[in-house]
């Protein structure tokens, strides 16, 4: 897929969503990508506090309250160049917006999301 896809930029590094109640899933899954694409894997993004699902959010304003103050960015780890950001499931595709504004405003380079599943078949 990621071969196919191309993005440009190219992504130079490997990073990912984190959980506090799964922390190997997603790590895992990233770090194997990484090595598959020959890629460095960071853990620049750090889960600071528990949230509810976003799936139990009932509407955008919620979900994006729901993620307020939840993630952090390791500044150590940060590339200024593209990155992939790997989750699992994506509901609402917050998640991945907030993340990827944290990681630009401390210096990363594009954003590029990857997830393995889409929960949800809303737009």
């Amino acid at each position: 897929m990621i071969q196919r896809w191309q993005p440009q930029p190219t992504p130079t590094w490997i990073t990912c969503v984190p959980s506090l109640t799964r922390p190997q899933l997603v790590s895992n899954f990233a770090q194997r990508l990484a090595h598959k694409l020959d890629l460095p894997f960071k853990t620049a993004v750090i889960k600071i506090r528990q949230n509810r699902p976003q799936k139990q959010m009932n509407n955008s304003y919620q979900q994006t309250h729901n993620l307020d103050g939840v993630f952090e960015i390791d500044t150590s780890q940060i590339n200024s160049s593209a990155v992939f950001l790997v989750d699992d499931m994506v509901d609402s595709r917050w998640t991945f917006t907030v993340i990827a504004a944290l990681l630009r405003s401390t210096g990363s380079g594009r954003v590029f999301p990857v997830a393995l599943a889409l929960n949800s078949l809303s737009s």
